[in-house]
């Protein structure tokens, strides 16, 4: 059993490198069967030269665009963390916010980029915010039910046994919510790149979103798909340190 767990990562990079190969394939024969013009689609070629060559540039710029969602995920995991204890705790004020944050949702992040760059400038505020408000509601909602879905068996025997509602919800509540909790967090890993390259397309002086628009401004296809490639990276990365780092701390609740 400790050996098929030891070398369960191994088997997923191998079939992860695997599927890369696959996808890089069929993406040169895509270019040398149908002659696609470079301008349009680079081969995977072109794009590794660039990403070469660029290496300083796309690491300058990357850095910002993790940097930026990483601070949005913190943010909106607060954020998410805090409403649902409010929901839960306070009726009144489940009834007022469960709307308020449909609403948010609602509207098309692009709507309100613009007010979050008046707001809060062309900088990294604007950008974390707008991460932070993409991922707080997966976050919440997914906190908020694993709190109300807490086996009531657990409930009624900490109550016959004099616990506090405090010391019910930090001792049972909580960690009863913590694998809905920690679903809501690798879809917010996963969704966290939509908030920063959103913000850095709207008005932003650097960041991989920039990047890309001025390569895509230069007609520089194959610089946009190494910034491309560089956002994919990062985020593979950002949700694999996730997802090792809650199997450790809720091993209850290991993703399959």
């Amino acid at each position: 059993m400790f050996k098929r767990f030891a070398t369960q990562p191994i088997a997923n990079l191998v079939r992860g490198f695997i599927s890369l190969l696959v996808i890089i394939g069929l993406w040169q024969l895509l270019v040398i069967l149908l002659k696609v013009p470079a301008f349009i689609l680079p081969s995977p070629f072109a794009v590794w030269q660039q990403i070469i060559s660029s290496s300083g540039l796309l690491w300058h710029h990357g850095q910002v665009t993790l940097l930026e969602m990483v601070l949005g995920l913190v943010l909106g995991l607060l954020l998410g963390l805090m409403f649902a204890l409010q929901m839960l705790l306070f009726a009144p004020v489940r009834r007022w916010l469960l709307p308020l944050l449909l609403a948010s949702q609602a509207i098309p992040v692009f709507a309100i980029a613009p007010l979050l760059m008046l707001w809060l400038g062309y900088g990294m505020a604007s950008k974390v915010v707008m991460t932070a408000i993409i991922i707080f509601f997966p976050v919440t909602t997914c906190c908020f039910d694993g709190l109300r879905q807490t086996p009531q068996g657990y409930l009624a025997l900490a109550h016959t046994m004099g616990a506090s509602r405090w010391q019910q919800l930090w001792h049972i509540r909580l960690p009863a919510a913590l694998p809905a909790l920690a679903s809501g967090i690798r879809i917010a890993v996963v969704i966290a790149p939509i908030g920063a390259v959103s913000g850095e397309w709207v008005g932003s002086s650097q960041g991989l979103g920039y990047l890309m628009l001025q390569a895509n401004a230069r007609m520089q296809v194959d610089q946009m798909f190494a910034a491309l490639f560089l956002l994919a990276l990062f985020s593979v990365l950002l949700y694999f340190i996730t997802d090792k780092l809650l199997n450790h701390f809720i091993p209850w609740a290991k993703s399959v």
